[in-house]
């Protein structure tokens, strides 16, 4: 009875954490989430990528793009539907990485708005701490990226994309991808946040100039310089309507 083998296979956390259970600890951490964010109604997400190294404090535009990342946050939540409370579904409801930065100043623009707010965490060697302004109850944390991401695109509705590091590029890249392969249900719009850094980072031209991407995929996005902005563009493009089921 001593015996590892003996162990109820749901308490032996050596045989859940081993190779073979891999995908179920896969499916775990998409339950998880998924059980809470329905517990919650949220039907539709805005996400916010963006640094986790800007703060209010710092140089001159970390200070602007904190600023508007928070105002972003308190605006989409007060008009894209996050605000219920009669028991209904909640659309566009704030969703970051959860960390401090750009994550951190969305998700208090929420808590401005007194809306919730949801804050999809990894664990990671450093900048892993959950902000303080995420909802509690929808503050998850993940080991596996791919889950991650998958929860973070799964419900979006749009994406803003603040200037970032290697973490931000990644995510980007990957939501581009999934719009450009029509991996998603339905188009969501793309915002990247202040066109200057933008166009230094990243030059889109040079991928159409080298025929490794079509003109066309240049559309796939659009730049804003500030928060009205940016959520005048997803207004047009219809986000206060929720996506359909997929």
């Amino acid at each position: 009875m001593a015996s590892p083998a003996y162990r109820l296979a749901a308490l032996d956390q050596d045989f859940l954490l081993g190779d073979s259970m891999r995908g179920v600890r896969f499916l775990l951490e998409y339950a998880k989430a998924e059980e809470r964010l329905r517990a919650w109604g949220v039907r539709s997400t805005i996400v916010v990528f963006g640094s986790a190294r800007i703060a209010l404090d710092g140089p001159p535009d970390h200070a602007r793009w904190y600023r508007e990342a928070r105002a972003f946050g308190r605006l989409a939540s007060e008009k894209g539907g996050a605000l219920v409370s009669n028991g209904t579904v909640r659309d566009n409801v704030i969703a970051t990485g959860g960390g401090p930065g750009v994550m951190e100043a969305a998700n208090l623009g929420a808590t401005d708005a007194g809306a919730p707010s949801i804050g999809f965490n990894i664990t990671l060697p450093h900048e892993q701490e959950p902000n303080a302004y995420s909802t509690p109850d929808l503050t998850f944390r993940f080991h596996y990226f791919a889950m991650r991401k998958m929860h973070l695109a799964m419900r979006a509705n749009a994406l803003v994309v603040f200037p970032g590091g290697f973490g931000t590029m990644d995510e980007l890249f990957e939501v581009l991808t999934l719009r450009q392969t029509q991996k998603i249900g339905q188009p969501i719009p793309i915002i990247m946040f202040d066109r200057a850094f933008w166009n230094k980072a990243v030059n889109f031209q040079a991928f159409v100039d080298a025929g490794t991407i079509n003109p066309a995929d240049l559309d796939l996005f659009s730049y804003a310089d500030t928060a009205f902005d940016a959520w005048s563009q997803l207004e047009r493009a219809g986000v206060r309507h929720a996506r359909p089921s997929t």
